[in-house]
């Protein structure tokens, strides 16, 4: 999953696009080209994107849908500060003490067998 983020940087970049034609930024980047007026090509351009935002909504999931997922883990929308609303996982296990609102930021973490991966933290626990 590096290839969806540069895990040197703290807090992490992600390696998004934005369209040349509409401005539409989307993370991570579609290969087909801007979800929004269906430009491609040279329309679409790489923009690194700022690890940060604010969290829309979180769940706890407690019953893994495969068994490499270890539980609980709690999935995310968070809107970027660059503008794309995303999906992601916390860092944390659990909501507890999560809020929507709540500034979060991007983490490179370590995972077993699968490498880096980019997980959300709350700002002022990153």
């Amino acid at each position: 999953m590096e290839e969806l983020f540069v895990a040197g940087e703290n807090p992490p970049r992600l390696k998004g696009q934005r369209c040349g034609n509409c401005g539409r930024v989307s993370f991570p980047p579609n290969p087909y080209g801007c979800e929004s007026c269906g430009a491609s090509g040279a329309a679409i351009h790489e923009q690194l994107l700022k690890g940060k935002g604010r969290l829309l909504a979180f769940v706890t999931t407690r019953h893994a849908p495969q068994r490499r997922i270890s539980v609980p883990f709690t999935v995310a929308s968070i809107a970027l500060e660059d503008g794309p609303v995303i999906r992601g996982l916390m860092s944390l296990p659990t909501d507890e003490g999560l809020h929507v609102g709540d500034s979060v930021e991007a983490v490179a973490v370590e995972v077993p067998e699968q490498g880096h991966q980019l997980r959300f933290l709350p700002a002022e626990a990153s």
